[in-house]
């Protein structure tokens, strides 16, 4: 139906070449001033186009993203839990960073993008090196990373809602969650020297978000050395990670106005089992 449409152009690529280049394809064949990117697995609200296209009349917004929830949130406990993560990833931190103009990250599956500014960065952003050839994860940080060192702006729209498919078993949930780390970790490294002309909140905020596992990590070590040497049970270590963890759950339900996200506590049984493995 769409494609006897004139409005729209389809482009057709011969093989799956990847997000970026699909996305690149598409950019330079493009021709309006806004640029929006959605996910294929994601549906848009009605007034997200307009909203985002409002925030983005200011030009000095490169990009800027809509709050994220998950379609499928009601398919398993893992799906809740999921969709919970992103509202704090959107409402906490998206929401704090966007006080100073520097979203760190606008989420692929909602971001709409400044064209003018696409066109500067482009052939960066296509021929980054990750250990000897071309990248081929985390377009979404490093596109972002990009527009803020340009001297670009970067914002977020909490009323702007996309809804996208997220993993509903444990297994893809940890390979999706291995790609974001090394996006983290890797374009953390090509931000540091960006941090300064920041906000100081950035800089402790870039720096919290890749210390943070890795205490919690030690934590666990510490605690697991106790047990073994000395049969005794870190109790301090268990009330520390279990006090932590329901004052943030319970700041989020009293922020959302929903008792739900007192369940997010289980959250960190994945982190502290799953997650710290694999990410190390």
């Amino acid at each position: 139906a769409f494609a006897r449409d004139p409005r729209f152009t389809f482009i057709l690529l011969r093989e799956n070449v990847g997000k970026r280049k699909a996305q690149i394809a598409a950019i330079r064949r493009s021709s309006g001033d806004l640029v929006l990117n959605v996910d294929s697995d994601t549906i848009l609200a009605p007034d997200v186009v307009v909203k985002l296209a409002l925030k983005m009349q200011d030009p000095a917004i490169g990009a800027a993203m809509g709050q994220l929830a998950a379609s499928n949130r009601h398919e398993t406990w893992l799906t809740r839990l999921i969709d919970m993560e992103y509202w704090l990833a959107c409402n906490e931190e998206r929401a704090a960073q966007a006080r100073f103009g520097a979203v760190m990250c606008c989420c692929g599956p909602c971001a709409m993008y400044r064209r003018t500014a696409l066109t500067m960065l482009l052939d960066q952003y296509e021929t980054q090196m990750f250990r000897g050839k071309r990248s081929d994860f985390g377009e979404d940080r490093h596109l972002t990373i990009l527009m803020l060192k340009a001297g670009f702006r970067t914002e977020y729209v909490p009323t702007a809602i996309a809804a996208t498919v997220v993993p509903n078993k444990l297994r893809p949930y940890l390979r999706q969650q291995l790609r974001w780390a090394r996006s983290t970790f890797r374009d953390t490294l090509l931000a540091m020297n960006l941090l300064p002309g920041l906000d100081r909140f950035l800089t402790l905020d870039v720096i919290g978000q890749n210390l943070g596992p890795l205490l919690l990590a030690l934590s666990v070590l510490t605690g697991l050395a106790q047990f073994a040497l000395t049969g005794t049970v870190p109790w301090w270590t268990c009330l520390m990670i279990a006090s932590m963890t329901m004052i943030r759950c319970s700041v989020a339900a009293v922020r959302a106005r929903q008792f739900r996200f007192i369940g997010f506590s289980l959250h960190t049984f994945i982190n502290i089992f799953f997650l710290l493995p694999l990410k190390g």
